[in-house]
């Protein structure tokens, strides 16, 4: 039987990411789209604090206490001292649910596609979300395949598949998502070799590029696209011309989409006109 193969050291790539960490302009943004994107960033990160959202939308303090009280009021938060954490997380940990579980139906669908183009005795990588996770549930039965991921819930799906050899990189754990993030798990990436990466984003538009609910696994994804032969976006039509909090880069850090049917004709030309291959799964 193959054994299966172990990340490859290599030098850099020729195709670099963006590195473009900004935010959007926030100023002036109406309370009801700010709170949106708090709430957002809360889902993503599990806890956020009032200093750094402060900074974060340019507005005072005050203001963000009382977006996280309106936010506590309708159920999603609850509140502490200097901050406010998600409610469902504790519940998330124990049952290993991701926060983002909505559209599954399209995204069954690019798992099924996207897995199909992964080839036995590959190296790959599967960036956390419940995106990639459909995509893990469809390599089960591979021969030989080394998975590197950050997503813990993953990496326990295919650890235990007979011939696979799963490996995780360090970092702090995110609750919402399952996963590691942070400078150690970047670093861990930086001498990885891999033949495709499956990367997921919060939207994906022509002019914002890749956008995310949070800074904080930015540093990762820039690295993961590092050391890939070929990225493949993986993102539901919904996240089409949507944006949110922190853009990663450019289109062209990718080489192609793989979207399902809802995708419209004309945003599918206009990505083909960048020079990304785009992908449908029906």
């Amino acid at each position: 039987m193959t054994r299966p193969q172990s990340p490859i050291r290599s030098p850099a790539r020729a195709r670099e990411p963006v590195a473009a960490q900004g935010k959007a302009d926030l100023n002036g943004l109406l309370a009801e789209p700010r709170r949106r994107k708090i709430l957002d960033w809360l889902q993503e990160e599990g806890s956020a604090r009032v200093r750094d959202l402060s900074a974060a939308f340019a507005v005072s303090e005050a203001t963000i206490r009382q977006d996280l009280e309106k936010l506590e009021a309708d159920g999603h938060i609850a509140r502490q001292h200097g901050g406010a954490f998600l409610r469902t997380v504790p519940q998330q940990v124990e049952t290993l649910s991701l926060q983002h579980m909505e559209n599954m139906d399209k995204k069954r669908k690019i798992g099924l596609k996207a897995a199909s183009l992964v080839l036995d005795g590959e190296t790959i990588i599967l960036d956390a979300g419940s995106t990639t996770t459909e995509i893990a549930h469809n390599l089960l039965g591979r021969s030989a395949l080394t998975v590197i991921t950050n997503a813990l819930n993953i990496a326990l799906l295919l650890g235990a598949a007979p011939g696979y050899a799963v490996h995780m990189p360090g970092g702090q754990f995110k609750a919402p998502t399952l996963s590691l993030s942070g400078d150690k798990a970047a670093e861990y990436f930086q001498d990885v070799y891999a033949a495709k990466l499956f990367l997921a984003t919060a939207g994906v538009a022509l002019d914002t590029g890749l956008t995310y609910p949070s800074f904080a696994d930015l540093q990762l994804k820039q690295a993961m696209i590092r050391a890939a032969s070929r990225v493949y976006l993986v993102a539901d039509s919904t996240k089409i011309n949507r944006s949110s909090f922190t853009r990663l880069g450019a289109l062209d850090v990718i080489h192609s989409f793989i979207t399902d049917d809802g995708i419209r004709a004309e945003d599918a030309r206009a990505f083909e006109s960048r020079g990304i291959e785009v992908i449908i799964a029906s």
